[in-house]
């Protein structure tokens, strides 16, 4: 996945055009800005990777094929709401603080199954896998065994759910020793835009 935060437009396009089609976004705003500059944006998967607020929820869900930081019942029956206004199946992932980080949002390996139940309940919300973001200044070694823990998770709620596609972790610094660990998709912007 392409992470073209704060960067212009212009890194989209780029990315279309070296058949990079995933596409994450941090910020609502930012997106709403670039996305009618966007050169074939109907080939592009538009994912929300930033913080999501519930005041920003009705944005979102119009702007973005998947929400991917989906971590609390509140948010979940927001985006439910809005989805169904515009008649729309919004795509999730839910959010797991795997490194119990009080500076990170997500939720805890007990509460995924509460949260997936509730999930599961509502039409217009389509649960489709996990994502996480690791505490800063981690070893090679803890970024290893937290992604290890991630894929295990991964494994089982497959099973239980089979919706559950997708992994999403990884990014510029680690994304070699989260791919090796089982990630679907990790998120690069640094190593393909440089710093920002």
């Amino acid at each position: 996945m392409a992470v073209t935060k704060t960067f212009s437009y212009t890194a989209i396009n780029s990315a279309i055009d070296n058949n990079i089609f995933l596409i994450g976004e941090n910020k609502i705003q930012e997106t709403e800005k670039k996305i009618n500059k966007i050169i074939n944006k109907n080939k592009i998967k538009l994912h929300f990777i930033g913080a999501l607020q519930s005041n920003k929820i009705k944005k979102a869900i119009k702007l973005y094929n998947v929400i991917e930081t989906v971590a609390s019942e509140k948010h979940l029956f927001k985006i439910q709401k809005e989805a169904k206004k515009i008649n729309k199946q919004q795509q999730i992932y839910i959010q797991i603080n795997i490194g119990k980080d009080p500076k990170k949002k997500g939720i805890t390996i007990k509460e995924l199954p509460f949260l997936l139940k509730k999930t599961l309940k509502l039409k217009e919300v389509q649960f489709e896998g996990l994502m996480t973001i690791l505490p800063q200044k981690t070893t090679p070694e803890d970024q290893i065994n937290l992604y290890t823990k991630m894929k295990k998770l991964f494994l089982k709620t497959k099973k239980d759910y089979p919706a559950c596609k997708n992994l999403s972790m990884g990014m510029s610094n680690d994304f070699e020793r989260a791919s090796k660990a089982g990630a679907t998709h990790v998120r690069i912007g640094t190593r393909l835009y440089g710093k920002r």
